[in-house]
C-alpha cells in the first residue's frame, strides 16, 4: 500500500515537472517576445558578425534576450549566423525570429543618379549596402574589369546606368559590379549597338555625348534635337563648342572655389584642357556627368536636321532657340546675354 502511494506521488511529481518543462519550452519557443510597438523593426547583420553581435542588436527589441539565446543555441543558429537585412514584427516568438534570421534576408532598393564621378557613386552606393566606399572604388577601378569592358579610368563611369535596382543589403563590392556589368550588357543590346554604330559612335561615346546633352538641357522634348546638332558638328569636323565641357574643365582647376558656374566667359574658352571642346575637335575623353537613360536613348534617336547652333531662350527658361546660320545664332546669343546681364548673372 505504501509502495503504491509512493509510486503515485512520484508519478504526480513527474507529471508536474513534465508539465512545467513543457510550459517552459512552449513559452521559450512560441510565446511573443518582442518589446516594441512599431509596425516592424529591421536589423542588419554584417558579413563578419558573430552571434554576440546579433544578440546586441536584438537586445532592445526583446523582452527576454536570455530565452532567445537559449533557443538559438539549441537550434544551432549561434553557429550559423547569416548576414543580411531582416524584419522583426511585433508579437513574434523566439522561434519565429530564428526562422526569419535563417531564411528571410530581405532585398532593398538601391538607387543612384547624378553621381558625376566614381567617388560620388561609391559614396552613394555605400550608403545603401554593406560594402564601403573604399572597397567599391577598388572594384570600380579594377584593371581587368575595365579592360574587359573596353573602358579606362576616364570612361569607367559610363558603365553605371542610373536606375533603381534590387540588391541584398549584404552585397559585396565585387557582386555589385558584377550586377552592373550584367545591366550594362542588357541595356546595350545588339539593336542599340547598331543604332550607335549608325551614328558613328561606340556605346561609350554615346554616353559621353548624352552627358553633354543632359548638361545642356533637362527638357526631354529637345534633347534629341541638341544631340543632332552635336552630331552635325562631329560629322562636319567642327569642334563641339559645348559649354558644359568648359565648365567641367574649370571645375577641375585648383583655383575653383566650389561655387557652380552659371555663365561661361570669353576668357574661359581659352582654358588649356582636353575637355575644352572649343579648342579640341571631337568628343571629350571622359564622361562629364552621369546621364539619365532617357538622355542616352535621346542620343540614339537623335533628330536628323540641318541645325548647327542653339542658344538658351530668355523667354522660355530651360528651353533653347535653334538656328542654321551663325548670324541667326549670334542674334539669339546676344538676346540671352542681355537677359543674364539684366539678372546680374556675371559668373
Amino acid at each position: 500500500m505504501y509502495l503504491k502511494k509512493l509510486l503515485w506521488i512520484i508519478s504526480f511529481i513527474g507529471l508536474l515537472l513534465a508539465g512545467s518543462f513543457s510550459y517552459y519550452v512552449y513559452n521559450v519557443m512560441f510565446s511573443p517576445n518582442t518589446a516594441f510597438q512599431n509596425e516592424a523593426a529591421f536589423i542588419y547583420i554584417s558579413s563578419d558578425a558573430k552571434f554576440e553581435d546579433v544578440q546586441k542588436d536584438l537586445s532592445p527589441l526583446l523582452h527576454d534576450l536570455g530565452s532567445f539565446s537559449a533557443l538559438a543555441r539549441q537550434k544551432k543558429y549561434d553557429k550559423n549566423v547569416r548576414p543580411g537585412r531582416y524584419r522583426i514584427k511585433p508579437g513574434m516568438s523566439n522561434n519565429d525570429i530564428i526562422t526569419v534570421l535563417r531564411s528571410e534576408n530581405l532585398p532593398i532598393k538601391v538607387s543612384f543618379n547624378n553621381q558625376n564621378s566614381l567617388q560620388d557613386l561609391a559614396r552613394r552606393v555605400s550608403d545603401q549596402i554593406e560594402a564601403d566606399s573604399l572597397s567599391l572604388m577598388k572594384a570600380f577601378e579594377d584593371p581587368k574589369l575595365l579592360s574587359s569592358m573596353g573602358l579606362n579610368g576616364y570612361t569607367a563611369l559610363a558603365m553605371y546606368l542610373p536606375n533603381t535596382y534590387e540588391f541584398f543589403w549584404n552585397t559585396s563590392a565585387s557582386s555589385f559590379v558584377d550586377r552592373m556589368v550584367m545591366e550594362y550588357n542588357s541595356f546595350w543590346s545588339e539593336t542599340r549597338k547598331v543604332q550607335a554604330a549608325q551614328l558613328g559612335l561606340s556605346p561609350t561615346e554615346v554616353v559621353i555625348l548624352a552627358a553633354i546633352v543632359q548638361e545642356e538641357s533637362k527638357e526631354n522634348t529637345e534633347q534629341s534635337r541638341i544631340a543632332g546638332i552635336y552630331l552635325n558638328r562631329l560629322k562636319s569636323g567642327w569642334p563641339l563648342q559645348a559649354d558644359p565641357t568648359v565648365k567641367f574643365a574649370l571645375y577641375q582647376q585648383d583655383g575653383w572655389d566650389g561655387e557652380p558656374i552659371k555663365r561661361i566667359l570669353e576668357k574661359d574658352l581659352a582654358i588649356d584642357s582636353p575637355f575644352n571642346t572649343y579648342k579640341n575637335v571631337g568628343l571629350p575623353p571622359a564622361v562629364i556627368a552621369m546621364p539619365d537613360l532617357s538622355t542616352v536613348k535621346a542620343v540614339l534617336q537623335a533628330e536628323a536636321h540641318s541645325y548647327f547652333f542653339f542658344s538658351a531662350d530668355p523667354e522660355r527658361i530651360g528651353f533653347h532657340k535653334f538656328s542654321k546660320s551663325l548670324a541667326e545664332h549670334n542674334r539669339n546669343a546676344r538676346s540671352y546675354h542681355k537677359y543674364l546681364n539684366n539678372k546680374g548673372v556675371l559668373r
